[in-house]
């Protein structure tokens, strides 16, 4: 069964423009992001979104299906994660400042994101290194803790 729900990036000029830093800026201190951006595969948009001709509409869908997935983390403006996904995206494919914001059109909304079916989004999610991380982070507090406690059961 096909899933017909979408989903918007809400907030489209801060997820297509790289934010620069103002002093106003600095003194809104913003969570880290909870997506680790640094361990995604880039080749889905640099394969599709190619210089010098960058078309729009592969560069669009394959802007989409990479940052889709993310839509809930990128449009909580509480957190840094759409100007590290843009860092890394230039990073990896150079691209213009404002590409994707002057190719990519949406409605009032923003961009749709067509809703991943829910196989697709525990998958999504089963693999996501951030929650890797966290799972990792989670044994690695518990061994610690243990550790500690057993040491000073031995020591007294």
């Amino acid at each position: 069964m096909l899933v017909t729900k979408l989903c918007f990036f809400f907030a489209t000029d801060r997820i297509f423009v790289y934010p620069i830093s103002t002093g106003r800026n600095l003194l809104q201190a913003k969570d880290a992001c909870p997506v680790s951006f640094e361990f995604q595969n880039y080749t889905m948009i640099t394969s599709q979104c190619k210089p010098p001709q960058y078309p729009a509409k592969q560069c669009c869908d394959a802007f989409l299906q990479f940052a889709c997935p993310f839509v809930e983390s990128l449009n909580n403006q509480s957190n840094d994660c759409i100007s590290v996904m843009h860092r890394y995206i230039d990073q990896y494919g150079h691209y213009p400042t404002g590409l994707f914001a002057s190719v990519c059109k949406g409605t009032q909304q923003g961009l749709p994101c067509p809703a991943l079916a829910p196989s697709q989004s525990a998958d999504r999610d089963d693999t996501s290194s951030s929650q890797i991380n966290r799972k990792l982070s989670l044994v690695y507090s518990f061994a610690t803790t243990f550790m500690g406690v057993l040491i000073l059961v031995l020591l007294f």
